[in-house]
This record gives C-alpha cells, structure tokens and sequence, in this order.
C-alpha cells in the first residue's frame, strides 16, 4: 500500500474518531482494499487479521492513541 498525503490524513483522522492506533487503521483499510464501508464493517466485527498486520508495521510491543 502506498498511500498518499491525502489517504495518510484521511486514515489518521479515521483512526482518531475510533480512538485507535494509524496501524490498526492501516490494517483494516488494507484488509478493506481502501474500501471505507468495508473498513467500517470489519473495525466493528473486529478480525484477528487486523492485528496480526497491525504488529507486522510497528516495532512496538504496545501502541498509542495519536492526538492528531
């Protein structure tokens, strides 16, 4: 996925309202294929997916909600 400044700003402010981290919520939208409505339904059904990409794009053992 190689977003652009626009995406990176959309999916920060989508992690926000969800108070979530920008890696859950770029893995959901890569699970989703950048499709929000699919995004949405797999953010509330959750997905042990989502977290297994989630920890393959940090370094962290923990994350932060981001302040943006």
């Amino acid at each position: 996925m190689n977003p652009t400044k626009k995406d990176i700003h959309d999916i920060r402010s989508w992690a926000s309202v969800r108070e979530t981290s920008i890696e859950i919520a770029e893995a959901i939208f890569e699970l989703a294929n950048d499709d929000e409505k699919l995004a949405e339904q797999i953010w509330e059904e959750g997905s042990d997916e989502v977290l297994k990409l989630a920890f393959a794009k940090t370094k962290a053992d923990k994350w932060y909600v981001h302040t943006f």
